[in-house]
């Protein structure tokens, strides 16, 4: 392109004279400040319109803590808002669904925003922790200890501050009654932890009885990949049991 061509082209975007001797870059390469179109209207509540009434609705998978540990904190602030509308979208199109007696579309993309919610939040605590262990030696944690409620069961309590002592602070020795020893509450601890046992030995038969029908379905299956499936599961046992003989040789 030549000069002359240049001259008339940057009149025609800034409406100025040039002179002869002025330089030309400065008038190609300006441009003023622009902004994206912001909206406030009430359909960023809602999804895009091309998802409504589709039967599935095609997403991503979450967040990994490995993908946001490579994330500045400017871009993690920025994600955890993204997140947050995506999240506050979906509820929104959820109840709208039952209002309307339809099935929600694609129900595991909240499971996936709150997945990358909690990953999110666990890189950021990683982060707080290693700044104030470098900087004061503490984790920077709200301190807390185990304690036992009236019930007898215990639960990890989170220390803190109160303007009023705690012995004259009578609405939190209300809220926070910890276990002294009671005839009733032994005997239903008793019980409660008995239901709780026997919850899990059912839990364990239940899946050895399922592994010996998968050894029994298919004897060659990868031996590796089922004990990762079922950890609690004593494989060789299983193998060797006679519920799991088929019509083949073990």
């Amino acid at each position: 392109m030549s000069s002359n061509k240049i001259l008339n082209l940057c009149k025609l975007l800034n409406n100025v004279s040039l002179r002869k001797n002025e330089p030309i870059v400065s008038c190609i390469f300006s441009r003023n400040i622009s902004t994206t179109t912001r909206k406030f209207d009430l359909m960023e509540f809602f999804d895009d319109q091309k998802n409504w009434g589709a039967n599935d609705v095609k997403v991503g998978r979450a967040w990994k803590k490995d993908e946001m540990r490579l994330k500045s904190n400017v871009d993690l602030h920025k994600l955890w808002y993204v997140l947050l509308k995506e999240r506050n979208m979906l509820l929104t199109m959820e109840q709208e669904a039952n209002e309307q007696v339809q099935l929600f579309p694609s129900p595991e993309r909240l499971d996936k925003v709150e997945e990358s919610m909690e990953n999110l939040e666990a890189v950021i605590r990683e982060r707080n922790k290693a700044y104030h262990e470098l900087e004061t030696g503490e984790t920077g944690e709200r301190p807390g200890k185990h304690v036992t409620s009236r019930l007898g069961l215990r639960y990890y309590y989170k220390m803190s501050e109160h303007v009023v002592p705690k012995h004259m602070n009578t609405k939190w020795q209300q809220k926070y009654q910890f276990y002294k020893y009671d005839r009733d509450v032994e005997a239903f601890l008793l019980k409660y932890n008995e239901k709780l046992y026997l919850t899990k030995k059912r839990k364990q038969r239940r899946d050895f009885n399922h592994v010996i029908g998968l050894l029994k379905r298919f004897p060659g299956m990868d031996m590796e990949a089922l004990k990762q499936q079922y950890p609690d599961v004593d494989i060789e046992k299983a193998k060797h049991s006679r519920k799991c003989r088929g019509h083949f040789e073990p």
